[in-house]
């Protein structure tokens, strides 16, 4: 797992937790379904089971790979629509290509971030390069979905390409973490990411045994995801091990709280320290309605999203990527796309049927309308 790493952590600052603090209990742990997204890459849906408020500003979380792709083998997804969020793809190993019909993309590779702002509309794809296609290797990477309060997701579309050298660094109060702020801040010191959304995002590696003590904002909620390895969460310890997510809940305090994350001693041989994806956000404590790609406030926004992408009024796709899969409009919307398809399967129409659903389908979203307060 390369992503961003440090010859001699003892010179980084170090971030340290106030002793007076109260450390954040867990809430719940929930392990992570495996599925397929875009066209057959392996993907955990790190969110699935967990309550939308829980998770607010947050949506959606997919862990891709980490997979080793034979030559031939490496996937991606199609052209396709968002509106009313931001995507963020954080490429840990393997490389990525980025490209949308604003102008905007590159190519991702270990330890960098794409940071899309799909706010009024926008189209894009994410595709191996052809030389990934050709060698195969390793892949593994993470798509976080960011909501935007109301009153952004008209907003111009926009893109973020965050280097890995941009990374901050940090280390633990005793060094046996390091940290690398992506977004947001942390004990003073400031990611890259430029967010919407108040947020920080952390990728947090800590060895056999540390214990990693961070500050955190007490008007913030707080997520611990595993990628790889076992510890445990919290002050009363909850294990954890590669594919869970702790939520954590909050103290009330408004000094702000800590987070404890702990990695065993023991580990396995393939993955000898814990790595963490650790993410806290201001809620935004809007009305959420979200089905496919698009993410809105009301059921009404999301079905005209739909009747714009099939009208063409989220753009097309740009003259020289038309060699790829082109996108697929229909006349009908929401449940429409659904019976469409379901009337297909039923008349043995595999390819119909798989074209009617594929824009609720996209990165494994709802095919259902999903509504919150």
């Amino acid at each position: 797992m390369p992503a961003v790493t440090v010859s001699d952590i003892t010179v980084l600052p170090r971030v340290v937790a106030e002793a007076t603090k109260r450390a954040r209990r867990v809430k719940s742990v929930t392990t992570a379904p495996a599925g397929f997204e875009g066209e057959g890459f392996p993907v955990r849906r790190a969110f699935a089971g967990v309550d939308l408020l829980d998770l607010d500003p947050f949506i959606h979380l997919d862990q891709m790979g980490e997979v080793e792709y034979a030559p031939g083998e490496p996937k991606g997804t199609p052209w396709h629509p968002h509106r009313g969020f931001e995507t963020v793809t954080y490429i840990i190993d393997g490389i990525f290509d980025h490209k949308d019909n604003h102008g905007g993309g590159g190519t991702t590779t270990n330890g960098d971030t794409q940071w899309m702002t799909a706010g009024a509309g926008i189209l894009h794809i994410e595709t191996p390069p052809e030389h990934l296609v050709v060698s195969g290797g390793l892949f593994h990477g993470f798509q976080l979905w960011v909501n935007l309060p109301a009153a952004k997701k008209w907003s111009k579309p926009a893109y973020q390409d965050i280097r890995a050298s941009q990374v901050g660094l940090l280390a633990s109060h005793d060094g046996g973490a390091l940290l690398r702020v992506i977004a947001g801040e942390l004990g003073g010191h400031v990611g890259p990411g430029s967010t919407q959304t108040p947020m920080t995002m952390i990728h947090a590696t800590i060895a056999p045994g540390a214990e990693l003590r961070l500050p955190w904002r007490s008007d913030y909620n707080s997520l611990v995801y595993t990628l790889n390895g076992r510890g445990s969460v919290g002050e009363e310890r909850n294990p954890v091990h590669n594919g869970q997510l702790a939520v954590l809940e909050t103290t009330g305090n408004p000094d702000g709280d800590v987070l404890v994350i702990r990695a065993d001693q023991s580990q396995e041989t393939r993955s000898p320290q814990m790595d963490v994806l650790i993410l806290g956000g201001l809620p935004i404590r809007e009305q959420i309605a979200w089905m496919g790609p698009f993410v809105m406030n009301t059921k009404a926004e999301v079905l005209k999203a739909f009747d714009d992408f099939q009208k063409g009024l989220l753009g097309t796709v740009p003259a020289e990527h038309q060699s790829h899969k082109p996108l697929h409009r229909t006349d009908k919307l929401g449940a429409d796309i659904k019976k469409d398809a379901v009337e297909a399967a039923k008349a043995d129409d595999v390819a119909r049927a798989h074209e009617a659903r594929r824009v609720l389908d996209v990165h494994g979203a709802p095919t259902e309308m999903q509504e919150s307060e």
